[in-house]
């Protein structure tokens, strides 16, 4: 089969069939680069760094916070702390946030989502 083109956001939920390589695949589908993953659907997400990690970029997951219990972080291969300025506005909707390494991320969301659990993924694209 082959891959269809990704043309930024797919609807539906899926579980990852791939990172790495500075992209993801799911959905019979390939994207070079950062994805958003909320109950909706998967979308671009044009953040290539922790630092360009902001609330304005995570903003879907907040338009969805009623469907969404967890937020899963993947800050590429480092970590990082996460601030408050970040973390706060989540927890006012309910929602807990969680930032690791997106391999980590990438992993811990398929599980979350194999469990049919209310779960969010911000992933950083990584090599």
């Amino acid at each position: 089969l082959a891959e269809r083109r990704f043309d930024g956001f797919v609807p539906g939920r899926y579980q990852l069939d791939g990172f790495g390589a500075g992209g993801f695949r799911f959905a019979e589908m390939s994207h070079r680069g950062s994805i958003l993953a909320t109950p909706a659907g998967i979308r671009i997400w044009p953040v290539t760094s922790f630092a360009q990690v902001t609330l304005e970029s995570l903003q879907p997951v907040l338009d969805e916070a009623g469907t969404i219990d967890f937020l899963i972080l993947g800050i590429g291969h480092d970590i990082a702390f996460l601030p408050a300025s970040l973390r706060d506005p989540f927890k006012a909707v309910g929602i807990t946030v969680e930032a690791m390494a997106t391999p980590a991320a990438a992993r811990t969301y398929n599980v979350l989502v194999g469990e049919e659990r209310r779960v969010a993924a911000a992933l950083i694209a990584v090599e």
